[in-house]
């Protein structure tokens, strides 16, 4: 029998999220979690959710987003954990239940032991909200490459370089990087390329990938495209289009997406002002090509 547990990623504005330590007399005592717990019979996640918070740290739920599913077999039975990401909330987090508590880092956190079936989720909480996609073929190579060093200088950190017309790709391609690694930008590529910090596929190179050697992403358009993508343990996926011809819709892309064990950006005629129905559809953010530059 598969326990089901709702767990919250509980951030700040700053990023800083919150792990309790599990109390002396559970099992795993001392192991650092992400907080949460058994989801009953019948209960939805999110009340489960907001009852577990009120129960273990004195808050109130206010507003979360659905965002990972892991699954994990400990000896003691398998467990499958519905990751929220708490964005608002009522009260100041306090421990209830003689836990210790802590605020920690993306790409920073320091303690230790983690429990196992929480420890992949640190990784994604790394990424960031927007994933920037190059246009260079439409406005210009010197165009784009002013307007990146702007969102660079903005705080952009996750980009892909996409010129499949382009006729010097290669030394454009150069110039991002350069341009990036000054700003701590992580940078996709769409094959292979010195310098770049990871590899994104086509829908078509997913299906035909037989084990992940690198950072990588890939571009989904069905359920079985992203289950395909999450049993080969992608870093992200990408799903659309959501707005743009042949669009699938908020709907459609929360369909697709839900239960997924890895972030997924959502992708198709978005904006930064659509961030808040990508939260509330399952997505780990937006992907852009021309709203990451207007």
């Amino acid at each position: 029998m598969i326990v089901e547990v709702a767990a919250a990623v509980i951030q700040r504005p700053d990023g800083a999220f919150l792990l309790a330590q599990r109390p002396r007399g559970k099992v795993y005592a001392g192991y650092w979690e992400f907080p949460g717990g058994k989801i009953e019979p019948g209960e939805l996640a999110e009340r489960a959710l907001a009852r577990e918070l009120h129960e273990e740290l004195g808050i109130d739920l206010e507003r979360a987003y659905p965002w990972l599913t892991r699954e994990y077999l400990y000896p003691h039975g398998h467990v499958r954990l519905r990751f929220f990401r708490v964005a608002a909330w009522r009260n100041d987090p306090h421990p209830r239940e003689e836990q210790a508590i802590a605020w920690q880092t993306p790409g920073a956190a320091n303690l230790a032991p983690m429990l196992p079936a929480n420890a992949p989720v640190l990784a994604s909480l790394e990424l960031p909200h927007e994933y920037a996609i190059t246009d260079a073929t439409g406005m210009g190579a010197a165009e784009q490459l002013a307007r990146l060093e702007k969102r660079l200088k903005q705080g952009l950190k996750l980009l892909q370089v996409r010129e499949p017309g382009m006729a010097d790709a290669v030394a454009f391609t150069r110039q991002v990087l350069a341009l990036a690694q000054r700003y701590g930008c992580r940078v996709m590529t769409k094959a292979p390329f010195a310098g770049a910090d990871g590899l994104h596929l086509t829908a078509r190179d997913l299906m035909q990938l037989e084990g992940k050697t690198q950072f990588t992403s890939a571009s989904c358009h069905s359920r079985g495209e992203l289950q395909r993508a999450m049993a080969l343990g992608l870093d992200f996926a990408v799903v659309g289009p959501v707005k743009d011809k042949a669009s699938i819709g908020w709907d459609g892309f929360a369909t697709i997406v839900a239960g997924t064990s890895i972030p997924v950006y959502a992708i198709g005629g978005l904006t930064r002002a659509d961030m808040e129905d990508a939260w509330r559809a399952g997505a780990h953010g937006v992907a852009m090509i021309r709203g990451a530059w207007s």
